[in-house]
């Protein structure tokens, strides 16, 4: 009889580098980590909601240091990305989460800009940011990368083209990356998360999201961010070494339902 093999379910001691942690989604998940005793490099544009968020972990026990970063900046990604592992000894693990929203009609004078500014903080930065890690990634033990997509990338909607368009680039990159990293033992994955109560949706009322929710989804409601970042938890897992190349949705049944 094949002998049974214990795997790990814990992340405690490993360096996780999560982008656009300073609200919402991030923030849960780096809430999240912490919580598992991972040590969380907290790396938001705004310099202050990074450090508010790297605060709440310590002052729960956790082990945290924030970094302003943006994304959109491609000198400052290695020069972050060096430092967290230099502070921290190493990186296991990187999620790529930062976004924004980018809404244009296609005949729309500022088209060009919303479809430039779109794919370079949600796809370009996205690559960026995972080959400054490579070094550091090659020698975890337990090398995870978890990039945040949208279910945006498998559907569609009216006016957010640009949006669509950079979210199915992440997709394609996480696969591509999956196959060529998968010799190094780090594996690639990607969430696609549907209608989530975050800062992004929140200038939505209540009674449109009620409405939506209802009509599109299986549960009937909107998620939550922490039901995003447990799920970008269970991708990092060390126990989750044969799992890489796929796309997640975390939509409370959205991408399920026909009608």
């Amino acid at each position: 009889m094949q002998n049974y093999k214990r795997l790990s379910r814990s992340v405690q001691g490993l360096t996780v580098l999560i982008t656009g942690a300073g609200s919402g989604m991030g923030r849960a998940t780096a809430r999240v980590f912490a919580d598992e005793g991972a040590h969380v490099s907290v790396t938001d544009v705004n310099s202050e909601a990074a450090q508010a968020v790297a605060g709440e972990i310590e002052a729960n026990g956790g082990t945290a240091r924030a970094w302003q970063l943006d994304i959109g900046d491609r000198d400052a990604i290695p020069r972050v990305v060096d430092a967290v592992a230099a502070h921290f000894g190493g990186l296991d693990i990187v999620v790529n989460n930062a976004g924004i929203s980018v809404r244009a009609a296609i005949d729309n004078p500022a088209y060009d800009d919303a479809w430039t500014r779109g794919l370079s903080v949600m796809l370009t930065a996205q690559q960026r940011i995972i080959r400054a890690a490579l070094p550091y990634l090659r020698k975890s033990g337990s090398p995870r990368i978890v990039n945040i997509a949208s279910t945006e990338a498998l559907g569609a909607t009216a006016l957010h083209s640009a949006y669509s368009a950079a979210k199915a680039g992440v997709t394609g990159l996480t696969r591509s990356l999956a196959v060529e990293l998968g010799r190094d033992g780090i594996t690639v994955n990607c969430i696609c998360p549907g209608p989530i109560t975050t800062a992004m949706t929140a200038r939505i009322p209540d009674e449109q999201k009620a409405v939506y929710a209802r009509r599109r989804t299986a549960l009937n409601r909107y998620g939550d961010p922490e039901e995003v970042a447990h799920m970008t938890l269970s991708l990092c897992l060390p126990a989750a070494s044969f799992l890489t190349g796929a796309v997640i949705p975390v939509d409370g049944g959205l991408m399920a339902r026909n009608a």
